[in-house]
């Protein structure tokens, strides 16, 4: 209980900074997450925080979506983004129960759900809030990273409870640099892949919207993209699996993609126009965080690991692209990996998943827990 505390302290203090009299909204994805949900509540009020909540059960919402029209997406969006515009901080948890809930969904009603509804209620509406994103541990949770229930709820708050005051002052650096950089050059297996960055600003994201956190990220000059990359982890959309993801570059825009389902990944792309562009370029720095297990909000931290994000940029570091998706797909560059390497303006800043950069080593692993 006094982790779980901790928790939802560090969330409301730290993580969205609500202040007294200021509109929270509260929402659970499944209810496994109301333990939190109510620590976070009951503190809320204490703090004399005007409260809201909602809960959306999996299996409700896969329900709607089957056979939900363009115009009934619409409404139920326009219900929420109302909502949501009288909310000055926003907390989601999420805790799925199985590995994709709304495997009973057409991809074009999923499309349309990611175009009609979280695009302007999430995309649009909620980042303009204080918001944190994060999970809830529970059976599936444990399944997927392959941990008994205890374990993977040890591993869960030592990742979300890390100090990530600590951590804040180590990125500096990186961030540093990253905004005086103008060339970028990533090489590893089948992956050989140049843009720039130059006065795209990059930010550091240390418990603020995700939990857990541990990145560095900034994004690609739209048009500055050429080469090659393949990505070597495992990635989801919309609850399909993906493998041995391909993508060639022209001028910024993804000319080729391949995978192990070529067909379903392309189809993604041609969501729209800015799918086939790149809306971020982030390394992540979670030292508690060493592989995958499909789950995005823990991928893309993966200590000694970038991701390559077609699709919506952020608005902290924006280059001016726009897309209903947002695709955080993940390369780790560690030994048991393949390796690879990472350079700044001719400079290698990072090898095998490391920083060799003076500057730069207090971010490895054993200097930031």
């Amino acid at each position: 209980m006094e982790r779980l505390t901790k928790l939802a302290n560090q969330i409301l203090t730290y993580s969205i900074k609500v202040k007294e009299n200021e509109n929270l909204l509260i929402e659970l994805f499944g209810t496994d997450g109301i333990p939190l949900a109510k620590e976070l509540i009951s503190q809320a009020h204490n703090l004399k925080i005007n409260v809201f909540f909602n809960i959306i059960e999996y299996e409700v919402l896969e329900e709607f979506l089957k056979n939900a029209t363009k115009e009934e997406i619409k409404r139920y969006a326009l219900y929420d983004l109302n909502r949501m515009k009288e909310m000055d901080a926003y907390i989601g948890i999420s805790a799925k129960r199985k590995e994709n809930e709304f495997d009973k969904v057409p991809m074009e009603k999923m499309e349309l759900y990611n175009t009609e509804y979280m695009l302007p209620v999430h995309f649009k509406e909620r980042v303009k809030k204080k918001w944190c994103i994060l999970r809830y541990p529970n059976d599936f949770f444990a399944e997927m990273n392959k941990m008994s229930l205890e374990q993977a709820e040890d591993f869960y708050f030592n990742v979300c409870n890390l100090d990530y005051g600590k951590m804040s002052n180590s990125m500096n650096k990186l961030v540093e640099l990253m905004n005086k950089t103008d060339k970028v050059r990533i090489i590893g297996i089948n992956t050989d892949l140049i843009f720039s960055i130059k006065g795209i600003k990059a930010e550091k994201y240390i418990g603020n919207y995700n939990l857990p956190d541990g990145e560095v990220a900034t994004a690609p000059v739209k048009n500055s993209l050429n080469g090659y990359i393949t990505y070597n982890t495992q990635t989801k959309y919309n609850g399909k699996t993906f493998n041995n993801i391909r993508f060639e570059f022209k001028n910024g825009k993804i000319i080729n993609a391949t995978a192990n389902d070529t067909e379903a990944l392309n189809e993604i792309l041609n969501a729209d126009e800015g799918a086939r562009y790149i809306g971020e370029f982030a390394i992540g720095l979670n030292p508690y965080i060493t592989r995958v297990n499909s789950d995005v909000l823990f991928d893309e931290k993966v200590c000694g690991s970038f991701h390559l994000t077609p699709g919506n940029a952020l608005q902290e570091s924006d280059n001016g692209n726009r897309s209903s998706i947002h695709w955080d797909i993940v390369n780790i560059q560690t030994p048991e990996y393949g390796g690879g390497e990472i350079w700044f303006d001719d400079v290698l800043i990072m090898k095998d998943g490391r920083f060799i950069l003076k500057e730069l080593e207090c971010l490895n692993p054993e200097e930031i827990k």
